[in-house]
C-alpha cells in the first residue's frame, strides 16, 4: 500500500484549483473601480456629491417657495378686493340710499319719504332723524326692544329706540322728506 502517490496528487490538484482561484480573483479585480465599472468611496459622496445634491435641493425649494408665495399673495389681494367690493360699496353706498346691504355693525341708512326698508328676520333698525311708520301685512309687526312692546302696522316708530324684525316681509316706511335709520342685518329699499 502506497499512499504516497495518492497525496502528491491530491496536494497537486489542490495546488492547481487555488492557483486557479487566485487568477480569477486577480481578473475580476482588474476591472473594479475602471471606467466600466467605478468605485464609489465615503470621501466622495460626503465631499463632492452630497453637497451638489443640497445645492439643488435648495435650490429647488426656493424656486418653488417663490411661487407659492407669489401665489398666495395673489389669492390674498383678491379676496380682499371682493372683501372690500362686499364690505366696502355696502358701508359708502348705504349712507348714499343704496338700495340693499347687510352690515354687522349699525350702518346708517337714508331714505327719502315713500321708500320702505324691508329687513330679514333678525335685522334692527333705530329712527335717528325724521319719521317712520312700520309697514306690515299681519300681526305682529316690529318688536320694539327698548319697550318690550309690539308695534302694529302703520303705527309710527319711536326715535332712539331699537327696533328688530322677526318675521319676513316687515318693514319701516319713511314719512318725513328726510329719514335716517340705523340699520344692523340684512335689508331692502324700495
Amino acid at each position: 500500500m502506497k499512499k504516497t502517490p495518492h497525496a502528491l496528487t491530491r496536494l497537486l490538484t489542490l495546488l492547481l484549483a487555488s492557483l486557479t482561484l487566485l487568477s480569477i480573483s486577480v481578473v475580476a479585480a482588474g476591472t473594479a473601480g475602471s471606467s466600466s465599472d467605478p468605485l464609489v468611496t465615503l470621501s466622495y459622496l460626503n465631499e463632492k456629491f452630497l453637497p451638489e445634491l443640497l445645492t439643488k435641493a435648495d435650490e429647488k425649494l426656493a424656486a418653488r417657495s417663490d411661487t407659492a408665495s407669489k401665489a398666495l399673495a395673489a389669492q390674498v389681494d383678491a379676496d380682499i378686493k371682493k372683501l372690500e367690493e362686499k364690505y366696502g360699496s355696502q358701508s359708502a353706498g348705504a349712507g348714499a340710499g343704496a338700495p340693499s346691504g347687510a352690515a354687522e355693525s349699525f350702518t346708517v341708512v337714508t331714505m327719502t319719504s315713500g321708500q320702505t326698508l324691508y329687513g330679514a328676520i333678525g335685522c334692527e333698525v333705530m329712527l335717528r332723524v325724521g319719521t317712520a311708520a312700520v309697514v306690515s301685512p299681519s300681526s305682529p309687526g316690529l318688536i320694539d326692544s327698548t319697550d318690550g312692546t309690539t308695534l302694529e302696522n302703520g303705527k309710527a316708530l319711536t326715535k332712539n329706540h331699537l327696533c328688530m324684525m322677526t318675521i319676513e316681509e316687515r318693514g319701516v316706511k319713511a314719512t318725513a322728506a328726510t329719514t335716517k335709520l340705523l340699520v344692523r342685518g340684512a335689508y331692502e329699499v324700495k
